[in-house]
């Protein structure tokens, strides 16, 4: 597969996870970019070990955490969503998705580490439970019955905040 080929297989994945992670648009896009320039930089490392996605998002994750020491997620902490404006949405159906997603994000951030990462990895990431399983150091099933529990449990709250 071509390099350009899994960029624009990957892409929307790593941005989402970013975006998901940052809640920052410009600062999704920017380590979005930063991910990509790292693994065409770094492609001679890459084994074979594990899938190419599996591959990109480590560096992913690194990035993540390079920025996060760096102190510069401070400046898009408090940014809400950025969404455009969707064209077959009434203004009143757009507001109520968007708080639905802003408020699963919430509960999302909620979650203990672990769960958290399983989450976003799976839903954001695309990732299948042995990618997320090779990428946490855990096995298939622990990512898989991670995200079940996780689940369950943000069902649980969202179903407790439509009713209220």
């Amino acid at each position: 597969m071509k390099l350009e080929e899994v960029y624009k297989s990957i892409q929307p994945s790593v941005y989402a996870f970013f975006y998901v992670k940052t809640f920052h648009k410009e600062t999704a896009e920017d380590l979005t970019q930063e991910v990509f320039y790292q693994a065409v930089k770094g492609y001679h490392t890459f084994s074979g070990k594990s899938t190419i996605k599996t591959w990109v998002f480590a560096i992913a994750k690194n990035v993540l955490k390079k920025h996060f020491r760096s102190g510069a997620s401070k400046a898009g902490t408090n940014t809400i969503f950025q969404h455009e404006e969707s064209a077959c949405l009434s203004p009143e159906e757009h507001l109520l998705k968007t708080e639905k997603e802003r408020r699963l994000l919430e509960e999302i951030n909620r979650l203990d580490e672990a769960s958290k990462e399983i989450v976003t990895l799976r839903i954001y990431g695309e990732l299948s439970f042995k990618e997320i399983g090779m990428l946490t150091g855990k096995t298939e099933n622990y990512a898989r019955v991670g995200f079940h529990r996780a689940k369950l449990k943000l069902q649980q709250e969202m179903e407790g905040y439509d009713e209220g």
